[in-house]
Parts: C-alpha cells; structure tokens; sequence
C-alpha cells in the first residue's frame, strides 16, 4: 500500500482539503439557541458530538464567534435537535449565512415548541432534542500553544425529548430515524440506513 503524506501547515498539495472527508460521517447538532433579548437562532453544525454518558455532556465547535457561541456564552443554555433525512432541506436552508436578528426556524418553515428546562425553543418535527446547560466554552490552541479563534462549546444535556414513534421496545430505533451525518467536500451527506452488531470481547 502507497501512503500519500502531507503536513496541514505546509499545504495538501490536493485539489481538495482531505481532512473533512477522512473525519467522516460526522453527526450534526442542529443548535437552537436564543440571545440575551430572546431572540431565536438556528444552525447546523458538524463539528459536534457526544463526550460523555453520565452525566451525558455533547458539544459543538465555532470556527469564530458566531451567534450560537455568542448566545451560549451570554445565557448558558442550548439546545441539539435531531436531524433526520426527512429535514434535511430545512436543516440546509438553516445553513444559509443571514444577517444577525433574523429567525432561521422562521426561515426554514418549521415550527417551534418549546423546551421544558431552557429558554431556547426546539424544533417540534425533530425525532430528538437535548436541552443543555453550558459546562464549558473552551478557546482551542496550536500544539506549539497559539489560540486559535476556534471555541469548543461544552453542554450538560439536562432533557431529552424523543419521538416515540421511535421508541421499539424501549429501544431509540435509530435506523428507522434516518440520521443524516456530514461527509466531506462540498455538499456531501450521508444516511444511516443499516447498521450490523459487533459485540466487544469480554476478558
């Protein structure tokens, strides 16, 4: 096997920056949060994940101070709607860069319900959505120790709401939800369609 190699500083020497296609798929936190005078945002992003189960903590990062960092960082509070394949036009008309002020959930066409533990509405066709509470907003760094203006916004998921059409004994039937994660390169998605068991060995 032929190993193409690069460092990132210097260049991909490629028609195309690789890495988002090698970190791939990646799920999308679909944040809605609200500023300090309750006003409604609404944005995608596919640098987010879960970081821990219990208590269960997830994340998004901000590639500059956009508004879902700056309404979390002034009133603590977010929340992750789920995207599933039957939103994925509203969840890229949400992408759009807009001006500050304007509703994307308005925007999009969807419509809003309300959350139980925190200010920010969610999305009432999402299948799931967690309401979180900021633990953390970290300002990343180089390795040689320059900040980057890149910030890692930590949240407690303090409620979760579910479609419990969804729910198949008791089980979150994440296949039948279609999730749609993040590829890379321009306009690339994918969707969970099948999924196949692999238990870990025991000692």
């Amino acid at each position: 096997m032929s190993d193409y190699f690069y460092q990132p500083r210097r260049g991909h020497g490629l028609p195309h920056d690789p890495f988002k296609a090698i970190i791939a798929p990646r799920p999308i936190g679909w944040i809605s949060s609200v500023d300090a005078e309750g006003q409604v945002n609404l944005a995608p992003y596919s640098f987010f994940n879960g970081f821990a189960s219990f208590p269960p903590v997830i994340g998004f990062s901000n590639e500059g101070r956009k508004d879902s960092f700056k309404n979390a960082e002034a009133t603590g509070e977010f929340v992750a709607n789920f995207v599933s394949a039957s939103l994925a036009r509203e969840m890229n008309i949400t992408a759009a860069p807009v001006a500050h002020g304007v509703d994307e959930m308005k925007l999009a066409g969807l419509d809003a319900a309300p959350s139980t533990l925190v200010r920010p509405p969610r999305i009432a066709r999402a299948i799931s959505a967690l309401e979180c509470k900021v633990t953390q907003i970290i300002q990343l760094q180089g390795h040689g120790g320059g900040l980057l203006d890149t910030w890692l916004v930590l949240g407690e998921v303090v409620g979760v709401h579910i479609d419990d059409t969804y729910l198949v004994d008791g089980i979150f039937d994440t296949v039948a939800a279609r999730p749609i994660a993040r590829m890379g390169y321009r306009g690339d998605y994918t969707e969970v369609v099948s999924k196949f068991e692999m238990l870990r060995p025991t000692a």
